[in-house]
């Protein structure tokens, strides 16, 4: 990545800029301005994630940039974290986009501001960029969302094709942490009292979420797919093919009518311009393309840009972390796009293997499933999938002519159930001339949820049914004479937390309906500057960080454990004094006879230290089932120094409802 360092602007930095919202709580704003005559149109990050410390390492190299370039970059903390005021309630809640709106508003009302604003993030920040978007407050002009989603219920962290994807605690549990520490004491006189009143008002949003098992109206509120029209700003929507969030890309670029391009690369769940693996792009330049169109009327080309843009990655061995992904920028003028031809491969004829096939995997299925959301650069990526599909049912092609794989491959089943309730994983790998199998996308279905997610609706034992399984998006290159595998298994732990009752399933019969796209050029058909961004952070090592993955398992009681610790370190910020570290262990227990013998657990230190003074929380939260109940605790402790000076803990019970 190259460093930038002289910009057509000098930047002037604002640690804590307050914006103080109707209702008196004064939210706190980390603001770079570039020099010279203005007015100048401004760009908003807007997260829960502390400007302070947080995301200071990115925001360093990001927004700096842009405001050189001539945009006022404003990184708002959101009500109760970071160097804010006020206490949050939830995710993407309506008081939090309701702030947003807010702070829209006071940006177009100040005398530096042209009155035009642009939004930007990446994860929450995507999120909620789409969601304030979709409210259209007059003064936003243009977002730049980033691995975000259209649908909070089955295309987020918590029910995904209405099965309980165990992030629903591992990211509770983050969060729980993440919004347990306290604000700076150099910014804020008050922070103790504000630290006090954060811990005392923490949700756990884990059961909270637990709670709307169904799509109800929880999760339509901030969900755009309810509504595309709504969103009137102009709409540049980026992902990675490592990263969870695969599908909003290509589906904010069919249903979206506002000015809308789509960029998909390689890369897990970061900014593209230092984003792994390899190959990362020169992202910044075209945000400002974006900006500079959209927020100030100049002639970038964007609107002549492709519809999406995509990276074709290559079919490789499988492995848990790539350094780089060797493959081919394509482009394609509209999406759906005419260059898509579907293959329908049908399961028994086309595809060899058994018919029909008994489905009842044992519970620790789906060991080498790699994280959910691959995200901290360990080794999270799926792994080799010869022993998942040991303990599937697979059906294979035959070695197959080179083949680009390219959308969103939906496997359809006839199948009769043996109990009222099943879910099914559906994994297409890529199978080697060796054997060796890599994921190259997959999906799963709660069988309750069938006919939609509104409502569950019990199987009928014995009597067959027909279910139609999406895959995620996807733009893969199987080489020649390799194979594809359908594999599916009616469990997926540590992704999938199990279904209580839960028996097997025999297929019948069924098909691949495979994405296939025809036009083939031999180079890049679309190019991207070189990554670039200003200076890094100035910072200290204390202690280096670093991530490991186990699996364990114990020969007497047979029960398999993931074990995850991830040490994030410890360091010194240089340009303000602060240091903060934090430490991330998980641990995944099941027995492979017993859905009900699942356990998670996850136990998160943060420091935050400066001028003698070292704040520290410790937050734990566990979760189990039996067959009519989820049970969850979190325990969250708070020390100043030594001396504890705060301690909760809460329980739960949620009815499971169909899961």
């Amino acid at each position: 990545m190259r460093t930038v360092t002289e910009f057509p602007h000098k930047v002037r930095e604002e640690p804590d800029l307050g914006i103080v919202l109707s209702d008196g709580t004064r939210l706190s704003a980390r603001v770079w301005r570039p020099e010279g005559p203005g007015p100048f149109p401004a760009i908003l990050e807007f997260l829960p994630y502390r400007k302070r410390d947080g995301t200071v390492v990115r925001d360093a190299l990001t927004h700096p940039y842009l405001a050189g370039h001539g945009y006022v970059c404003l990184r708002v903390d959101m009500r109760g974290n970071g160097d804010s005021h006020g206490l949050m309630d939830d995710e993407y809640s309506p008081q939090e986009l309701a702030d947003a709106v807010e702070v829209i508003d006071w940006i177009a009302r100040q005398g530096w501001s042209s009155g035009r604003v642009g939004m930007m993030g990446i994860s929450w920040g995507g999120f909620n960029s789409l969601q304030v978007a979709a409210l259209r407050p007059p003064a936003l002009m243009a977002i730049i969302t980033l691995c975000s989603t259209v649908d909070r219920y089955a295309d987020d962290i918590h029910w995904k094709g209405g099965c309980l994807l165990n992030e629903n605690l591992g990211w509770g549990a983050t969060m729980w942490a993440y919004s347990s520490r306290p604000p700076d004491p150099a910014l804020r006189p008050d922070w103790r009292e504000l630290w006090m009143a954060r811990l005392e008002a923490e949700p756990f949003l884990p059961a909270v979420w637990l709670g709307h098992p169904h799509r109800d109206a929880y999760w339509k509120h901030g969900s755009v797919r309810e509504d595309y029209p709504a969103i009137e700003a102009a709409v540049l929507a980026v992902g990675g093919w490592g990263d969870s969030y695969k599908n909003a890309v290509p589906q904010l670029v069919e249903h979206i009518s506002a000015p809308v391009k789509g960029i998909v690369g390689p890369w897990v769940h970061k900014y593209p311009h230092f984003a792994v693996p390899e190959p990362r792009i020169g992202f910044l330049q075209e945000a400002l393309r974006w900006w500079d169109r959209w927020l100030k009327d100049q002639p970038t080309g964007v609107e002549d840009d492709p519809a999406y843009r995509a990276y074709l990655m290559d079919g490789v061995r499988p492995a848990r972390w790539y350094e780089t992904r060797p493959g081919r920028w394509i482009a394609e003028p509209s999406w759906p796009s005419p260059n898509i031809a579907e293959r329908t491969l049908a399961l028994g004829a086309d595809m060899g293997g058994a018919l029909p096939r008994l489905i009842d995997s044992p519970q620790d299925c789906g060991a080498d499933g790699g994280e959910y959301c691959a995200i901290w650069l360990g080794p999270e990526l799926p792994g080799d999938q010869r022993r998942d599909d040991a303990l599937s049912a697979c059906w294979d092609t035959g070695p197959l002519a080179e083949t680009d794989v390219v959308g969103a491959p939906v496997l359809t089943l006839r199948l009769t159930p043996r109990t009222q309730a099943a879910q099914l994983a559906v994994r297409l790998n890529h199978i080697h001339p060796d054997g060796a199998a890599t994921r190259v996308t997959w999906g799963v279905l709660n069988l309750a949820f069938r006919n939609g997610f509104k409502a569950p609706e019990p199987l009928v034992p014995g009597q067959e049914v027909e279910v139609a399984i999406p895959l995620d998006q996807i733009a893969y290159r199987v080489p020649e004479g390799h194979s594809l595998r359908v594999s599916v298994s009616t469990s997926y732990w540590p992704m999938v937390w199990p279904l209580a009752g839960a028996g097997g399933v025999t297929v019948t019969g069924g098909a691949l309906s495979l994405p296939v796209r025809t036009h083939r050029a031999a180079g890049d058909e679309v190019t991207f500057g070189p990554p670039e961004s200003a200076p890094a952070l100035r910072q200290r090592v204390i202690r280096e960080g670093s991530h490991v993955r186990r699996t364990e398992v114990d020969q007497r009681t047979g029960v398999t454990s993931l074990v995850i610790e991830d040490d994030f370190g410890e360091a010194e910020n240089l340009d303000h004094g602060g240091i903060d570290g934090s430490v991330a262990r998980e641990r995944w227990d099941i027995h492979p006879d017993d859905p009900l013998s699942a356990r998670g657990s996850a136990h998160w230190t943060e420091v935050v230290e400066r001028d003698g003074i070292r704040l520290r929380t410790e937050a734990r939260c566990g979760m189990w089932s039996d067959g009519e109940s989820f049970h969850l605790t979190a325990t969250l402790q708070a020390f100043e120094g030594d001396a504890l000076v705060f301690e909760t803990e809460k329980n739960f019970t949620v009815p499971r409802a169909g899961h």
